[in-house]
């Protein structure tokens, strides 16, 4: 009797164990990562009917243990897949997005190398660029529309560390000298300050300050006196002249 009683229990146990496998892999698909364990529900109750069916009131606990660990075992391992793929899947997108974002800096950087080296062949012909930027009677603030080209040209400047900076200031002959000399210099080091904004090292600028000594129009061409009114800026690399030196 008691042989008998264990080879039906192992029987419920075996039948409800293989009911509860096929019912959990069934209900695999319908389960979401991180919901309740259908599967172990599902074994649990296959397990208690074959194992009953089997091997009566002891197959059928037997059979309900044996489906609701395997049921959940099942289950777990689907969402651990279900993880994982999801995982793989925002990896696989991440480094997509982060492939195409590199090619677009590669040839933005291409883009900025070809530009530079058309500068510098075109310094390399010239031996110096520059700019002026004019002024406003009596004025020394830098005006709105100069403020582009001379960010560019001190990002060019910063980028070539053996170019020099030549930055001269100018004033109308109106007014006394000492003044017009105060004036072109604060002319001079706002243009400077602007440069220096842009990248350029302050060892490598070299101020001037002319005042109205350098002023070639005659007295009374108002509008020749808006040309006297200036700043010059002038990259100058070694091979060319000597650049002025630092006030």
């Amino acid at each position: 009797m008691k042989t008998a009683t264990l080879s039906a229990c192992a029987l419920g146990l075996a039948l409800g164990g293989c009911i509860a496998v096929s019912a959990a892999r069934a209900a695999e698909s319908v389960d979401a990562p991180g919901a309740g364990s259908k599967p172990a529900d599902i074994g649990v109750v296959t397990g208690l009917a074959f194992g009953a069916v089997a091997a009566g009131p002891v197959g059928a606990v037997v059979g309900a243990g044996a489906g609701a660990l395997l049921g959940d075992h099942y289950h777990r391992q689907a969402q651990t897949t279900a993880a994982l793929t999801a995982e793989l899947k925002r990896s696989e997108g991440e480094r997509a997005q982060l492939a195409q974002s590199v090619a677009q800096l590669d040839d933005s950087l291409r883009q900025a190398r070809a530009h530079r080296d058309e500068l510098v062949g075109e310094l390399a012909h010239t031996d110096q660029l520059g700019l002026d930027v004019n002024f406003r009677t009596a004025d020394d603030s830098v005006a709105a529309q100069a403020m582009s080209p001379l960010l560019k040209l001190g990002a060019l400047a910063a980028s070539l560390p053996q170019a020099q900076v030549s930055v001269a200031g100018f004033a109308d002959p109106r007014g006394a000298q000492a003044c017009n000399d105060e004036l072109s210099l604060r002319r001079a080091q706002n243009v400077a300050a602007v440069l220096a904004s842009a990248g350029v090292p302050r060892e490598r600028l070299h101020i001037e300050a002319h005042g109205s000594g350098a002023a070639q129009d005659a007295d009374g061409d108002l509008d020749s006196y808006a040309l006297e009114r200036r700043v010059t800026v002038r990259l100058q690399m070694p091979a060319s002249a000597e650049v002025a030196s630092r006030d």
